[in-house]
């Protein structure tokens, strides 16, 4: 008996089950079953059995002992191999070397306690691929100090790899809370989590022109942002080499005071903006008119208060309009609060409240809604009166939209678009911190004791992110990220609110890439790499010698990942 395939023209094919025999010069054939419906798998089996094959079902052939996430852990490796990062923690290969890569990694993946890494980096192949199996939370700790240690040096070549003389550099703080009394960072402070009476530390970090994060400097929880902006200069200048530089800042960082200390380090620039009173100062006395923007949204103004800087106003109508709206709305807020005390003060006839009382209430509203300066409040015993003062409200709408960029750089080196573009630009640092705080990494809750730990946990943190942002370059076309984000921010109206390409609108809108692929954000994508395992299997009826490693095949969009990641991935049992 045999397998036959009949061909048909308009139908598939027939698959016959047949036996044949010879009679004088002619072949006879009979069919014994008709096999079309049968899935080709048991097709095969039965054309297998009939050619004499002994057959084993799998399970009886080989056995899989284990079954491994492996596939996002060899993205991660893979990149972080391709960026050099095992050369810029140390030339040297080391048991500490591998420990912090697989830490990093692991930060990007499961971000947990050091114990808990652990456990959860031998449900994974990560302790395999890095050869850490053995690695207990002591070893861990100890590759934290010797991390720490080096932390300068690594700096200083993240640097030379990213920053040029005279160009853009990102600075930024935030802060995290911290659960806990012992170590000493943690302070009382402005707490950027919102956790009111809750210790915090802060953190600055420096960032190239495409915001790459290229140091870090942690402080204690009650440091304010501008006391730390010297440190960073005296970094760029003496640790990096750098004499030339444009630091780009926020007005709470580079403030007057600290402008004043930079113009103590020749060569040292600066892009900042100017606070809403001095704003209202320059409308008020002349230098700043409304009709500047009735042609532009941009207009560069001089000032006898700000000599030798340039100042570049701007003005965003969708910005004026959002800032009445949210004004207008607090304002009605508020005065919906005043009029329910009212109320009650009309009702207390017997009892009636003292104008402490009131006040307490009064001033339980004011902070909530923060427009308390708009209102002009009596409060007597049992009564309660106000009025808004509408011109200060009016003059107070003649700024809204309106902001003004302060730059030490002349407009040979940088043009007046050019300087709004680079401060819009401080955005890329702000997306460290939302990474760092977000389900990517996740720097908190900050677990360690003692300083030392605290500080490289951080920059372990950094590094992380450093590894993900150009993961995440690369893999654009996969995620939600606009592709033409790069593009876009070189040549579009500065001023204007930035608008997503109508590639990235589509994106969203269809929830799929231009290939096809349903669209991800880095961490389901990654989830969907680690669906790739790596299994290690044994023949049943051998030995140890008989084991053998398989990985998972890769689908279309695993295999476009590793393609746009520029990485290899295994496909050979070993």
């Amino acid at each position: 008996m045999y397998i036959d395939v009949i061909p048909n023209r308009s139908s598939p094919p027939a698959v016959l089950l047949r036996e044949s025999h010879r009679q004088g010069s002619r072949i006879h054939k009979r069919t014994i079953a008709n096999l079309s419906d049968w899935p080709a798998e048991q097709v095969d089996s039965l054309r297998r059995l009939l050619r004499g094959e002994r057959l084993v079902s799998a399970d009886k052939l080989f056995a899989i002992e284990t079954s491994l996430p492996h596939g996002h852990v060899h993205a991660v490796l893979a990149t972080m191999r391709k960026l050099g990062v095992e050369r810029l923690l140390d030339g040297r290969p080391s048991g500490e070397r591998d420990v912090v890569v697989a830490m990093i990694c692991a930060q990007l993946l499961h971000h947990s306690s050091k114990l808990a890494d652990t456990r959860l980096w031998h449900t994974t192949s990560l302790a395999q691929q890095l050869g850490v199996q053995e690695a207990d939370e002591n070893q861990l700790y100890r590759a934290l100090d010797w991390l720490l240690a080096r932390q300068g040096r690594i700096e200083a070549k993240l640097a030379k790899r990213h920053l040029v003389e005279g160009g853009i550099v990102y600075y930024d703080v935030s802060s995290s809370s911290y659960e806990g009394r012992t170590c000493a960072l943690a302070r009382l402070g402005y707490n950027r989590d919102g956790k009111k009476g809750l210790a915090s530390i802060v953190y600055g970090t420096l960032a190239d022109a495409q915001g790459r994060p290229i140091g870090l400097a942690v402080y204690p929880g009650d440091t304010a942002d501008p006391a730390t902006l010297v440190d960073q200069i005296v970094k760029l200048r003496e640790r990096f080499g750098l004499e030339r530089l444009v630091v780009v800042g926020d007005r709470g960082m580079v403030t007057q005071a600290q402008i004043k200390l930079l113009q103590g380090y020749p060569g040292a620039g600066w892009i900042t903006t100017v606070r809403a009173p001095m704003i209202r100062e320059l409308l008020q006395k002349g230098h700043l008119q409304a009709s500047l923007f009735d042609t532009h949204n941009l207009a560069e103004i001089e000032s006898p208060q700000y000599p030798g800087e340039r100042l570049i106003a701007c003005y965003n109508p969708l910005m004026a309009e959002e800032r009445r709206r949210k004004r207008d709305e607090l304002l009605e807020a508020t005065e919906k609060c005043l009029v329910r005390i009212k109320a009650e003060l009309s009702r207390r006839t017997k009892s009636p409240l003292t104008k402490v009382q009131i006040a307490v209430k009064v001033g339980k509203v004011l902070n909530s809604y923060k427009v308390g300066k708009h209102f002009q409040i009596t409060i007597e015993d049992n009564r309660l009166e106000w009025t808004r003062k509408l011109q200060q409200i009016e003059l107070e709408q003649q700024l809204d939209g309106i902001y003004i960029v302060r730059t030490s750089e002349s407009q040979s080196v940088l043009p007046a678009r050019e300087v709004v573009r680079q401060y819009r630009g401080l955005s890329q640092v702000e997306r460290i911190y939302r990474t760092l705080k977000g389900v990517e990494i996740l720097v908190r809750p900050i677990r360690h004791r003692s300083e030392d730990h605290v500080r490289a946990h951080l920059f372990m943190c950094m590094l992380a992110y450093y590894v993900e942002w150009h993961m995440r370059q690369a893999l654009k076309p996969l995620l939600f990220d606009d592709e033409e984000l790069d593009s876009l921010r070189g040549s579009r109206d500065p001023v204007a609110r930035a608008q997503s390409s109508e590639s990235a609108k589509e994106k969203k809108a269809s929830l799929k890439t231009k290939d096809g692929f349903a669209a991800h954000s880095f961490p389901t994508l990654m989830q969907v790499l680690a669906s790739c395992c790596l299994c290690h299997c044994r023949l049943r009826e051998g030995g140890p010698e008989t084991a053998f490693v398989r990985v998972t095949e890769l689908d279309a969009l695993q295999r476009r990942a590793f393609d746009l990641l520029g990485v290899v991935y295994p496909v050979a049992a070993h």
